[in-house]
């Protein structure tokens, strides 16, 4: 595994960090309007977004949400009033690391605001603490505002460093390009902007930017080629101060959909990434989410944080070695020292997953009614009367099913059209016809993920493309019969034009020419039961150790899962 998880992770960002599953802010922040630019303060306890939300002024407005410790939830949010937000659109608010600062865009049609440069400018409003109001804002000016349109503002937690995007400046490479200004200190006015050049922008749209606190990370939304939606998010970071930005990478399906993925912006601790996308399962056209940035602390790859670690980032001492330049996390500081060390013992003995595992049930609980999933919040509520079992999982525990009205609910996980993905589980039933894994109706178009044919009980997925002309796709059936009350790991594989069928380790059905894509789908995920929870097609047995993954993997890695 330690070879899949660094290919993945090299491909998209580096080998020290990867991003964690993406999660939907939730109904307090969210609203079903959109919602897009996001900021915290750097205690974590005060949030700021743009949202078109009711009881605005304008088109866009700031809000403002809070908590009082970083383990609890946010606040409903509250509109930042007509000081800051007026019948323009106000958006992509950034808070300076004291708090007393915010940057944010003001975006005109027809006359600008008063004191506007262009088509839309960058401000700033200050306050004198963080228990005062917010002051009328100032037009940061020149050189920073220009004619053309300047927006989406991001200040590195020094205050030196203010990176943003604008439209067909002088001197860029495409429609939207970023571009980045500094100052020797805070007391200065900002100097000229210069273009962050090819490394970062293309002849493509390049907008939206965020820069991390230490200034060493950019991301930013893009059109360019390569791209999984219409607008991607793609990350390019640089060792110090000094140095010239690396050249850009996409930030891969742990946070990239086919939907718009745009607005990335860092919390102050670099640990979390926020970003706006209208992909299914949120509230709204734009829905706000989070996805950790996680440090690649399993240096072995054995599966678990220990002495064998450590002893590789000893080995490496004074070095560059990317792998084990992890600390401070999640970019490291371009030398293997004690920060690293550090880093480990964060984790020290923690059980690591590949990060391309987005959901994982074990079903080892003993009691309660949640399902709770060891790689995500996406936790499972059971429904009707299943039975935890202990002692009788082929992995410990495992769940009983009663084929009568006993499920499991989850929310939205993966649409089958994105692209390559695994579903691999541990079943022991006896009754054909039932379903094991499906996704919910959501716009009319789920479809039974695994389960087993009415006639025999063999392995069977009813996921396929759409249909085109008179043709007419049909589900994948095997030929090995799984209803014979004995246990059995069963898969299937989605490569991106093949769908694969496996049991206990084997290959036992594979499409015989290339498919199109996969249908497409976006509602929840059911354990156990039929889209439509129609009778009969409810699980008797038990269930173990579901597990689905955003990758194609290969036979040789579900045949070690299947042992």
């Amino acid at each position: 595994m330690l070879i899949l998880v660094l290919a993945l992770v090299t491909e998209g960002t580096k080998a020290d960090y990867t991003f964690g599953k993406a999660q939907n802010l939730g109904p307090v922040v969210n609203s079903s309007a959109n919602e897009a630019g996001i900021t915290l303060s750097s205690d974590g306890l005060e949030l700021y977004f743009g949202s078109q939300r009711s009881g605005g002024l304008g088109d866009y407005d700031i809000w403002y949400s809070s908590r009082r410790n970083v383990n609890e939830a946010w606040d409903p949010p509250v509109n930042l009033g007509p000081t800051v937000n007026s019948r323009y659109t106000e958006l992509y608010p950034c808070l300076s690391s004291d708090g007393l600062t915010l940057y944010f865009s003001d975006y005109y049609s027809g006359s600008p605001r008063s004191g506007g440069r262009g088509g839309g400018d960058i401000w700033i409003s200050t306050r004198i603490s963080r228990d005062d109001p917010w002051t009328p804002p100032v037009n940061l000016g020149d050189p920073v505002n220009s004619a053309n349109l300047d927006m989406s503002p991001t200040v590195s937690a020094d205050g030196l460093t203010l990176v943003f995007t604008s439209r067909n400046r002088a001197g860029g490479f495409g429609s939207w390009d970023v571009w980045m200004s500094t100052r020797a200190v805070v007391q200065d006015s900002w100097g000229p902007p210069v273009n962050l050049g090819q490394a970062v922008n293309s002849g493509n749209w390049e907008g939206e930017s965020g820069l991390s606190a230490d200034g060493r990370a950019l991301v930013f939304g893009t059109g360019r080629p390569g791209i999984v939606g219409s607008i991607d998010l793609w990350m390019s970071t640089r060792k110090s101060l000094a140095d010239p930005w690396d050249v850009a990478v996409s930030l891969g399906p742990e946070v990239n959909s086919s939907a718009d993925d745009g607005t990335g912006r860092f919390s102050p601790d670099m640990r979390t990434l926020y970003f706006c996308s209208d992909r299914p399962g949120g509230l709204g056209g734009y829905d706000l989410f989070e996805a950790p940035i996680v440090p690649v602390v399993d240096l072995n790859g054995d599966g678990i944080v220990d002495a064998g670690d450590m002893c590789i980032v000893v080995d490496h001492w004074g070095t560059d070695n990317q792998l084990c330049d992890i600390g401070p996390a999640p970019w490291g500081d371009g030398i293997v020292d004690v920060q690293d060390l550090i880093v480990i013992a964060e984790h020290l003995f923690e059980e690591i997953y590949p990060p391309e595992l987005v959901d994982y049930w074990k079903l080892d609980e003993a009691e309660g009614d949640i399902a709770f999933n060891s790689t995500s919040n996406n936790h499972g509520l059971l429904s009707g009367s299943p039975i935890w079992q202990p002692e009788m999982g082929k992995i410990d525990g495992a769940i009983e099913l009663d084929g009568i009205d006993d499920y499991i609910d989850a929310s939205f996980v993966l649409n089958p059209a994105d692209g390559p993905f695994s579903v691999l589980v541990w079943i022991r039933g006896e009754a054909p016809g039932q379903v094991i894994i499906a996704q919910t109706d959501g716009a009319g178009t789920g479809e039974t993920w695994l389960g087993t044919d009415a006639s025999a009980g063999n392995l069977m997925t009813g996921l396929v493309p759409p249909a085109a002309g008179r043709f007419v796709p049909q589900p994948l059936i095997s030929e090995s019969i799984i209803t014979d009350g004995l246990w059995h790991h069963i898969a299937f594989v989605w490569d991106g034009g093949y769908r694969i069928l496996y049991v206990d380790g084997t290959e036992v059905a594979r499409d015989a020419a290339v498919q199109n894509p996969l249908k497409s789908a976006d509602g929840g995920l059911i354990i156990g039961a039929g889209k439509n929870l129609d009778a009969g097609t409810y699980f008797s047995g038990l269930i173990d150790d579901v597990r689905i993954y955003n990758a194609a993997l290969t036979t040789e890695q579900i045949g070690v899962m299947a042992q």
